[in-house]
């Protein structure tokens, strides 16, 4: 007697790679794809699932967090075109079982849900070394917090009243920052920070 197909939900804000994810995981022996969705909200109305594909960057939430709020028994796997190594650290750390970058081939697709299914992990190999290579991030959460709030260019005033903070204390997060990071100025620890993906 063969086993039950694993049910996978796929979820996406971009209809065409909901789609094709959603197609292309169907026409996988063993593979039962009984959901698409293009939100969180969406999502969590769905339960009756084995293992839930997750974009990483949507509008109303990012997939690890989404993960976090599925129930329990869904395994879960990230897909994202922003394989940076913070966020997959982020990600393992949050119990999501899977992290694929977007152009991975349906084959690599289908082996990960398999495999999370299974109860194991998944994890995108030149992702994974790139991970190892980056080492963990060398600033507190509160200087994330600042170079995060800063990314628009905003200047140190509205930073502050965001963060609830007074503008020398933003001063001095930002210029740890800068140290730790070696960057020149505080747009440039930006741009260090979100190519690592800690911010």
């Amino acid at each position: 007697m063969s086993s039950p197909p694993i049910r996978v939900m796929v979820v996406d804000d971009e209809a065409l790679v909901r789609d094709a994810v959603g197609v292309l995981l169907g026409l996988e022996a063993g593979i039962e794809v009984v959901a698409t969705c293009g939100s969180a909200v969406e999502a969590l109305q769905v339960s009756d699932v084995d293992v839930a594909v997750l974009d990483l960057q949507m509008p109303d939430t990012d997939g690890i967090e989404l993960a976090m709020q599925l129930p329990e028994h869904v395994r879960t796997v990230i897909v994202t075109s922003h394989g940076r190594p913070g966020y997959l650290t982020r990600a393992l750390e949050s119990g999501v079982s899977g992290f694929l970058p977007k152009t991975a081939s349906a084959e690599r697709f289908a082996e990960a849900v398999r495999v999370v299914a299974d109860g194991g992990r998944y994890v995108d190999p030149d992702l994974a070394a790139e991970a190892m290579q980056a080492g963990d991030c060398p600033l507190t959460p509160r200087e994330c917090d600042v170079l995060e709030l800063s990314a628009s260019g905003a200047p140190i005033g509205e930073v502050a009243a965001r963060a609830f903070l007074s503008p020398g204390t933003v001063r001095n997060y930002l210029s740890a920052a800068m140290v730790k990071l070696g960057a020149a100025n505080r747009h440039e620890a930006v741009q260090i920070a979100q190519r690592y993906g800690w911010i």
